[in-house]
């Protein structure tokens, strides 16, 4: 279960839950870019993104790896990255923030905005 409620399909990549302790090794140090999803259970856009957030990293497993940060048991991240509101989306490629987006969005925009993360 993930954590914001959902399943994922059988078969559909898991997105791990990552924290303030686990952040650095998870992402900053990922040979993947990471995209990750700042999110909070209080959050209903983010519970709306969780099925488009599962499909992306089903569909771009290998290219891309995607985690989520809860950002009230988190603090200390969410504060380091400017993060004010939630969804926010953050990518990150070889430790550093490269791509940043806020609030919910379709599979299909998400997808075009992160196209020049996974071509490049």
């Amino acid at each position: 279960m993930t954590m914001s409620g959902t399943t994922a399909p059988h078969g559909a990549a898991e997105i791990s839950e990552i924290t303030d302790d686990t952040f650095a090794a998870e992402v900053l140090t990922a040979e993947l870019p990471v995209l990750v999803e700042f999110t909070a259970d209080w959050c209903p856009p983010c519970r709306q993104l969780a099925p488009v957030l599962a499909a992306i990293a089903d569909e771009e497993r290998g290219r891309l790896k995607v985690v989520q940060l809860d950002v009230d048991r988190n603090p200390r991240t969410m504060i380091a990255y400017g993060v004010r509101s939630a969804p926010t989306l953050i990518v990150f490629r070889d430790g550093e923030p490269v791509r940043s987006m806020v609030g919910a969005r379709s599979k299909r925009r998400l997808l075009q905005e992160l196209a020049p993360v996974l071509e490049a």
